[in-house]
C-alpha cells in the first residue's frame, strides 16, 4: 500500500535526510520519498501496523502528522534531526 503524510516541523533537506534514512530502516517500510516544498512523506508499506509505526516514529524524531499536538519538545527534536541529516548528507 502507499500513502502521503503530511507532517509539522519540516524545514530542509537535513529534515528529509532523517526521515528517509529512519524509515527506510522499519520493517514493513519499503519505498520513502519527502517533498519538503509541500511538508509530505509519500511511502509504501506493508500493513496498517506498519503505517502506525511510520506515524509513531515521524513524531519520535520531531515530525508529528500535521493535526497531531506539536509541543516544544517535538518541534526541539525536530531541530536535533535535522542537525544530523545535515551532517549525514
Amino acid at each position: 500500500m502507499k500513502t502521503t503524510l503530511e507532517i509539522q516541523n519540516l524545514k530542509c533537506g537535513g529534515c528529509a535526510n532523517t526521515i528517509i534514512n529512519k524509515l527506510s530502516a522499519v520493517s514493513g517500510i519499503d519505498t520513502v520519498s519527502v517533498n519538503t516544498e509541500h511538508n509530505t512523506v509519500e511511502l509504501s508499506y506493508e500493513s496498517e501496523a506498519h503505517l502506525e509505526d511510520a506515524k509513531k516514529l515521524l513524531k519520535t524524531i520531531g515530525y508529528p502528522i500535521a493535526g497531531d499536538k506539536n509541543a516544544l519538545g517535538t518541534k526541539a527534536k525536530s531541530f536535533v534531526s535535522c542537525a544530523i541529516g545535515r551532517v549525514n548528507s
